[in-house]
């Protein structure tokens, strides 16, 4: 399995991977994405931890001391710090792993290097949010030489195994590889090959869009037009489409500044970018207010539209249900919505059924497939959210840049 990988990874990229390390009797930094969605103090999707567990174990199995980084949450005031602490995150990853693992919840560096001092090869520590550090000078998110070179200090090794923030130049994920030896772990390394398929898929390929903010998706938008057979919209940012091709579209959320840019889309695209015809909506944002069903020609003043409609879903089956590689970025519905998750439902449960490769392009919609408990009919399902799209239309993110490159004389 291990070759596999080696070879996986030396086709895509000519990074150092963690295999090609040595761990015995060294202290390895390993940076993963913990940041996993809690409600009223417990984790509801563990996937991320699960997900990490490969590195985390495979470096402590041959002899390492884990150091483990991870971000949590947004940070903008100190009061953010009680609600975001990773004491919930190490509760679980305790759970999880058989070696002994401690937590570090202070951010005095002297006190942090002698909590990583005290942990014994063949185990593990894992340290307070990363962006705690950015009250109050953004020592995180500017990439501080004083926090890089910390971190760095903390260790002979380090992995970089955060698919999640590889588009951020923090200090955690990119400043530190700048003073240690470095590589990226196994989560990365299964994302790359992964989204690798994307470069060269087969086809026909159809990419779904969902999500709230097309102004969130236009790189990747612009990056995959002319590679897809067909493009379909949902969500909320198929409305900004919809007032392009001047269509009464009532409360529903758009972009006005984006409007010209699909106008522009539908022009040189229009035979590839398939839209919603009819939508399931209300007056109000809102589960419980009265759910209404319109064609997108018949929308009134007052509708909010929430969720695709019937003859939509069946509209964008007849494209899938050939396709021989999909890539979905974005819930088509507000799925938090109990009455509003229909529509992303029955479009997982028709692409887990068909003969596809199928990406689900992490974010939103990985947690709606895991609400629904769909995630394993695909493919691969990426963590990465906003990092996917990034990789898609930018192979030399932040996050890989300063990984060490292999040697091969």
């Amino acid at each position: 399995m291990i070759f596999i990988y080696v070879i996986i990874i030396m086709v895509i990229i000519m990074k150092k991977t963690i295999v090609d390390f040595d761990f015995k009797d060294k202290t390895v930094v390993l940076r993963c994405d913990l940041n996993v969605p809690v409600k009223n103090g417990k984790i509801i999707d563990d996937s991320k931890i699960v997900k990490s567990l490969k590195s985390i174990n495979y470096i402590v199995s041959n002899g390492g001391k884990v150091v483990i980084l991870s971000h949590f949450g947004k940070i903008k005031s100190e009061s953010d710090f009680v609600n975001n602490s990773l004491d919930v995150v190490y509760k679980r990853l305790r759970e999880l792993v058989s070696f002994d693992i401690s937590f570090c919840s202070s951010l005095d560096f002297d006190v942090v290097k002698n909590s990583v001092f005290d942990v014994s090869y063949g185990n593990g520590i894992l340290l307070e949010n990363t962006r705690f550090y950015d009250i109050p000078n953004k020592l995180e998110s500017d990439c501080s030489d004083i926090l890089s070179m910390f971190y760095a200090s903390l260790g002979d090794i380090f992995i970089n195994d955060a698919f999640g923030t590889i588009h951020r130049g923090h200090a955690s994920n990119c400043g530190v590889a700048n003073y240690l030896d470095s590589g990226i772990g196994f989560l990365i390394i299964d994302e790359i090959s992964n989204l690798s398929i994307l470069d060269n898929p087969d086809r026909p390929f159809v990419v779904i869009m969902g999500g709230a903010k097309l102004s969130d998706k236009l790189g990747v938008i612009s990056s995959l037009i002319e590679k897809v057979d067909y493009l379909l919209v949902g969500g909320a940012m198929s409305y900004t489409f919809l007032k392009a091709k001047g269509y009464n579209i009532g409360r529903c959320l758009y972009e006005d500044d984006y409007v010209s840019y699909c106008s522009l889309m539908l022009d040189k695209y229009g035979d590839k970018i398939v839209l919603p015809i009819d939508l399931y909506g209300s007056s109000e944002y809102s589960n419980d207010s009265l759910k209404r069903h319109v064609f997108v020609d018949l929308i009134d003043n007052d509708f909010i539209g929430l969720d695709l409609g019937d003859e939509t879903i069946s509209l964008f089956t007849s494209y899938l249900k050939d396709a021989k590689t999909i890539f979905w970025n974005g819930p088509v519905g507000v799925y938090e919505f109990s009455n509003y998750i229909e529509g992303s439902k029955k479009l997982l449960d028709f692409i887990g059924n068909i003969d596809a490769v199928s990406i689900l392009g992490g974010g939103d919609l990985v947690s709606c497939a895991n609400v629904l408990s769909c995630s394993s009919s695909f493919t691969y399902v990426s963590t990465g959210g906003g990092a996917t799209l990034e990789y898609i239309v930018n192979k030399d993110l932040p996050g890989l840049v300063n990984i060490g490159e292999k040697d091969y004389e």
